[in-house]
């Protein structure tokens, strides 16, 4: 059978939030025709295996932390089952499907034609689709997106590491593993550590050096790994993986060998689940990109400037596919800027996203804020004499009740530059900080002093009033 032929305005290559996002921009409100194509479940990473399910997932875990902490306010809680994690995973589950539907009719209610298959370049302006049933379609494009994000790693060097899992399968685990393993040292582990912890998990998370979050401001490394030691995960510093090999004699259980700082000579743990948690790369395998003549790095991101223009005049990227700021609020603000320039008209001929200041959260135990330059990054560009750093340490109210080794802590930092103390960075670790910084990121981009901050009354008692009172 001949592949079907269409023609259209836009081509969307990727159904995640930052593809969806220029589609339905481009067609719902510029009135282009609009084509989007997604091979899996619509709404890409941040939905289905990403930012959703791991906050519901989180908030499980923030859960258990307060049945914990009850005791100390004279609450005595009893439970009389242990948590039941295959009826939460089923009930998750059934959340991240509605939310696959609202996508779909979101795009039918902009007028994005949707179809559901794998798609490759034919050359700049055209691409064909393989459909579900192993029928074509060859669609031909004025202008082409690609937002086809991307997949997380496994190790190619580790015998055995097909018998772990990466971030998608955690999401598909029916049982909480007894003892779990956690490879890496970015925010997926870190978050995921927490999460099986409080869960009920004994959890080990494996990373290369001593530190974890080792591109977030060294107050926020130092006090994050303090803390999660204190809470009882276990953590294997300057650790590296040989091997990953079933237990022929405990079914469903698996023998990592490793070295760390304790065991330089080598060491072997009995595991029921190892999470890879090794970095993500660009899912571009089958793309087809170097017919269509689509530059991209050493790592396989498609390059892309500012304005996501890729080296071909009408095809553009965004999102992590391209490797520049991996978070699907940047790839939503993208999405809905690229279509506004390039269907909204002459208003719209500079429309881009600043990716400066963008602000950023760590769904750690506790949370971890972000947004602007570390202190390092600071006195690189400024110079130590330029700049001034305020910092406060403090435990927040709500642990007052509790017995002082049961006291996580609250730590922020306040980054200025010059004379007049623009700040230039801010870092935020405890309760609350995921919903504080929401704030405080709009003055940051505003271009706020330090004498802002000092001349807003503190709302009181609160954590977040350490902010405007420090000295």
């Amino acid at each position: 059978m001949a592949p079907i032929s269409k023609e259209c305005d836009f081509l969307v290559i990727g159904g995640g939030s930052g593809g969806l996002a220029c589609a339905r921009r481009a067609s719902g409100q510029w009135g282009a025709k609009t084509i989007a194509v997604e091979s899996a479940r619509l709404g890409g990473t941040c939905v289905n295996v990403g930012c959703v399910p791991k906050k519901i997932t989180w908030n499980a875990a923030a859960i258990a932390e307060t049945l914990h902490e009850a005791t100390a306010y004279g609450f005595h809680v009893k439970e009389t089952a242990p948590f039941d994690f295959k009826t939460f995973k089923h009930k998750r589950d059934d959340y991240i499907k509605r939310l696959n539907g609202i996508y779909e009719r979101n795009l039918h209610n902009d007028k994005v034609e949707y179809l559901h298959g794998r798609a490759h370049f034919l050359d700049k302006n055209s691409a064909e689709v393989v459909m579900d049933d192993g029928t074509k379609e060859i669609i031909r494009a004025k202008k082409i997106l690609i937002a086809t994000g991307g997949h997380a790693n496994i190790p190619k060097n580790i015998p055995g590491a097909e018998l772990g899992i990466t971030s998608d399968g955690f999401f598909d685990l029916e049982t909480l593993p007894k003892r779990v393993a956690l490879v890496g040292a970015g925010y997926i582990a870190v978050e995921m550590a927490g999460m099986f912890h409080h869960l009920g998990s004994e959890t080990h998370l494996f990373i290369r050096h001593d530190t974890f979050l080792r591109a977030f401001d060294p107050m926020i490394q130092e006090t994050i790994v303090t803390e999660y030691e204190r809470q009882g995960i276990h953590i294997h510093r300057n650790s590296t993986q040989s091997k990953l090999e079933k237990d022929p004699a405990n079914p469903g259980w698996m023998k990592l060998h490793y070295t760390d700082k304790a065991s330089p000579d080598g060491a072997t743990m009995d595991l029921d689940c190892v999470l890879w948690a090794i970095g993500r790369a660009p899912e571009v395998e089958d793309l087809g990109l170097d017919k269509a003549g689509v530059a991209q790095n050493e790592k396989g991101h498609v390059i892309a400037d500012d304005y996501q223009n890729t080296s071909v005049e009408n095809i553009y990227s965004l999102g992590d596919v391209c490797g520049k700021v991996e978070l699907t609020p940047v790839a939503i603000a993208a999405g809905r800027a690229l279509g506004n320039r390039l269907f909204g008209g002459p208003e719209f001929k500079n429309a881009k996203l600043d990716y400066t200041n963008i602000p950023s959260v760590v769904f750690a135990h506790p949370e971890v804020g972000s947004i602007g330059m570390t202190e390092p990054e600071a006195v690189e560009k400024f110079g130590k004499e330029n700049i001034k750093v305020y910092k406060t340490n403090f435990t927040a109210m709500y642990y007052a009740m509790m017995e002082p080794k049961d006291k996580p802590p609250t730590s922020y930092k306040v980054i200025c530059q010059g004379e007049d103390e623009r700040i230039v960075g801010m870092h935020i670790l405890g309760s609350g900080s995921s919903e504080m910084l929401q704030g405080f990121g709009v003055a940051v981009r505003m271009g706020a002093r330090k004498r802002d901050l000092d001349n807003c009354v503190a709302i009181h008692p609160t954590s977040a009033e350490e902010l405007v009172t420090l000295k």
